[in-house]
């Protein structure tokens, strides 16, 4: 029997219906939440990303305030809009779209995603928010696990008492997945490049999820069967065919529940930085009114 697929689309519809209750209400307030996106540079697939992102704030009822930047900005320039952002009211998320101009340096770019206000973080990737999420208060997630969770939970999966495996170890996708499974209760092993004898680590858990950015790595027999496989990826491969980090087609004949590349992961994305601006807009109320 055949995995189930885990459809990111159908679920991101969900979500965005239980936001839009919430963003008539923040309205009725006299609220509108706010998203500011800043795109430096001319990257083809930043652009799409952006464009998708305006969509989705436009069908919830969200404005959104895109800031387009030439090829030629620099790392002031970018500071400056950041700061403009940050004392606006009326935007209450502020998304920096990676990567940046290549005049920016890695240090300069870790630098801007700093200097946002952390209470407009929608990314999630500041240092405060990310050490609110180790220390188990309230602050943003990142989009794409906190994603990652509602499929897992699509799922019908319960991760405490379960083996958790995610391959990947970066600050925007594998540590914060890694904390929210820890969160939910889930014994979680971390593997990335160093990992010796990868395969083995993967078999032994009922919740994998793949965020190395490699084609189809994870094969069939790495998974155990009946677990649940999240696929982060999103690559091209040598035929210039959209792909995961999974095997899908051979995988799906091991795993209890997959998700799609493309439809997955990716809409579940942009629902989760939805779902981080109409949080921060209501935490912008909460807080003027004294509450926390």
């Amino acid at each position: 029997m055949g995995a189930r697929i885990l459809d990111g689309k159908a679920l991101s519809k969900q979500v965005r219906a239980e936001l839009a209750v919430r963003v008539d209400a923040l309205k009725a307030r006299g609220v509108t939440p706010g998203l500011a996106v800043i795109l430096a540079g001319d990257d083809p697939a930043s652009a799409v990303y952006v464009r998708h992102k305006e969509r989705a704030a436009a069908a919830l009822g969200v404005e959104a305030f895109t800031v387009r930047m030439g090829e030629d900005a620099d790392a002031a320039a970018v500071q400056a809009e950041i700061d403009r952002l940050n004392a606006d009211p009326a935007v209450h998320g502020i998304l920096v779209q990676l990567p940046l101009p290549a005049g920016v340096s890695a240090d300069e770019t870790a630098a801007l995603l700093t200097s946002v206000d952390p209470d407009k973080d929608v990314d999630g990737f500041h240092p405060v928010n990310l050490g609110r999420l180790v220390a188990g208060l309230d602050g943003f997630v990142a989009c794409t696990p906190s994603g990652c969770m509602r499929l897992i939970a699509e799922a019908g999966v319960d991760p405490a008492g379960k083996r958790a495996v995610v391959i990947g170890r970066s600050v925007i996708v594998g540590k914060p997945m890694a904390l929210l499974l820890l969160q939910a209760n889930a014994t979680v092993t971390i593997c990335h490049s160093r990992t010796t004898d990868l395969a083995a680590r993967v078999r032994e858990a009922d919740i994998v999820v793949a965020a190395v950015g490699r084609e189809r790595m994870v094969k069939a027999d790495w998974v155990k069967p009946g677990a649940v496989v999240i696929d982060v990826g999103m690559n091209r491969d040598a035929a210039g065919k959209l792909c995961g980090d999974v095997d899908t087609a051979a995988v799906a004949e091991v795993a209890g529940a997959l998700t799609p590349v493309p439809g997955g992961v990716g809409p579940m994305t942009i629902a989760g930085l939805m779902t981080n601006v109409v949080r921060a807009a209501e935490r912008r109320i909460s807080n003027a009114a004294g509450l926390r």
